[in-house]
C-alpha cells in the first residue's frame, strides 16, 4: 500500500513539473538564435575630402568579407565631427563634391550604436582603425566596456547581446594576441614601400601620429622591424607628438649616406597632418625641415588605408572579436 501510495506521488509531482516547464516555455521562452550582428568602424576621422578613401577602402574590404552585414562608420576625434557637422549646412555642396552621406553625417560611438539597436541589432562589433592601443583606442574602449556593462532588471530588456571591440592595426596590450605579432604582420603589408624607397636609393621615413600621454615607443620598434624584414632600405618611423619627433628623425638620418628621402604617413588616412605638416612647403613641415638639411625629398600623399592588404588587418581582427566572443558573422 505504502509503496503504491509513494508512486502515485511521484507520477503527480511529475506532472506538475512538466506541466510548469511547459507553461514556462510559452510564457518566457528563452531563444536560443543568435540577434542580428552589425560591425562599426571606428577611425579618428579625417577633414580632408582627399582622404576619405581610405576610410572607405577599409569599410568596402569589410562589407566584401562579411556581405548582408552592415558596416557602419564613426569617427573618435570630436574635433573632426564637429568640423563635419558644420558642413552639413552646406550640405548639397559637400555632397556634390562625392563625399558620402554616412561621412557628413558622422555620428559619435554612442550614436552609431544607438541607432544600431534601435534597427534590432543585438550583436556589434567595434572595430578601431587606429594604429596602435593609445589614447584614442584607449576611450573607445571605455564606451565600449560602458554599453557592455548595462544591466537590466529583466533579461530580456537587455540592450545588447554582444558589444565587443576588436583589436587595431599594429595590435595591443594583453596576452592573447602578441603585438609583436600583430606589428610584423601589419609591416609585411608595406613591401611595396620598401621598394619605392630601393628604387629611389632612398630612406624610407614615415609620420605617425603619436599623442602626448601613451608611450609612442611602438614606433621605433616598428622602424627596427622594418629594417629587418627590409634589410636594403633604411627606415625611420616619427610622429608628431611625442617621441621620435621630426628633430630625432632628422639628427638620425645625417648618420646615413644617401641624400634621397621617401616620405609618407604611417596613419590610416593622408588628412590634415600628411598634407600640412608632412608634405606642405611651410617652413615647419618635416619635408621643408629635411630639405634645409640638404636632403632630397619625395613625398607620397596616400593614407595605410588605401593598401588593400593593410586593410585586412582590420577584416582578421574582427574575425578573431567574433571568434572569441562566440558571434557568428552572418
Amino acid at each position: 500500500m505504502k509503496k503504491n501510495t509513494l508512486i502515485s506521488v511521484l507520477v503527480f509531482l511529475s506532472i506538475i513539473v512538466f506541466s510548469s516547464g511547459i507553461l514556462a516555455g510559452e510564457h518566457g521562452k528563452v531563444s536560443t538564435e543568435q540577434g542580428k550582428v552589425a560591425i562599426v568602424l571606428a577611425s579618428f576621422g579625417t577633414t580632408e575630402p582627399s582622404a576619405i578613401g581610405s576610410i572607405t577602402n577599409i569599410q568596402d574590404q569589410i562589407k566584401k568579407a562579411f556581405p548582408g552585414i552592415p558596416v557602419k562608420i564613426t569617427f573618435t576625434s570630436n574635433i573632426i565631427r564637429s568640423v563635419w557637422k558644420e558642413r552639413q549646412a552646406d550640405s548639397k555642396e559637400w555632397l556634390g563634391k562625392g563625399i558620402p552621406e554616412e561621412i557628413l553625417y558622422v555620428k559619435n560611438i554612442i550614436a552609431t550604436v544607438g541607432d544600431l539597436r534601435e534597427d534590432g541589432y543585438r550583436n556589434i562589433i567595434v572595430q578601431p582603425t587606429h594604429m596602435f592601443f593609445m589614447e584614442q583606442a584607449q576611450d573607445l574602449s571605455s564606451y565600449v566596456n560602458a554599453l557592455a556593462s548595462i544591466k537590466t532588471t529583466k533579461e530580456k530588456w537587455m540592450p545588447f547581446d554582444k558589444i565587443v571591440m576588436g583589436r587595431p592595426a599594429l595590435g595591443g596590450p594583453g596576452s592573447q594576441y602578441d603585438y609583436h605579432d600583430d606589428m610584423e604582420k601589419a609591416l609585411k603589408t608595406l613591401a611595396d614601400d620598401a621598394k619605392l624607397a630601393k628604387k629611389n636609393k632612398a630612406k624610407l621615413v614615415y609620420m605617425g601620429h603619436g599623442n602626448e600621454h601613451w608611450s609612442t615607443g611602438i614606433y621605433m620598434e616598428a622602424a627596427k622591424k622594418m629594417g629587418e624584414l627590409y634589410p636594403d632600405v633604411v627606415t625611420y618611423i616619427g610622429s608628431v607628438e611625442g617621441f621620435p619627433g621630426i628633430d630625432d628623425v632628422a639628427r638620425y638620418l645625417s648618420h646615413h649616406g644617401s641624400d634621397n628621402i621617401v616620405l609618407k604617413p604611417f596613419m590610416i588616412v593622408a588628412g590634415d597632418h600628411a598634407i600640412n605638416d608632412m608634405a606642405s612647403d611651410e617652413e615647419d613641415s618635416w619635408k621643408s625641415i629635411l630639405t634645409k638639411q640638404g636632403l632630397k625629398v619625395t613625398t607620397v600623399l596616400e593614407g595605410l588605408g588605401a593598401n588593400d592588404k593593410f586593410a585586412q588587418i582590420f577584416v582578421d581582427h574582427i574575425k578573431d572579436a567574433a571568434r572569441d566572443n562566440g558571434i557568428t558573422l552572418k
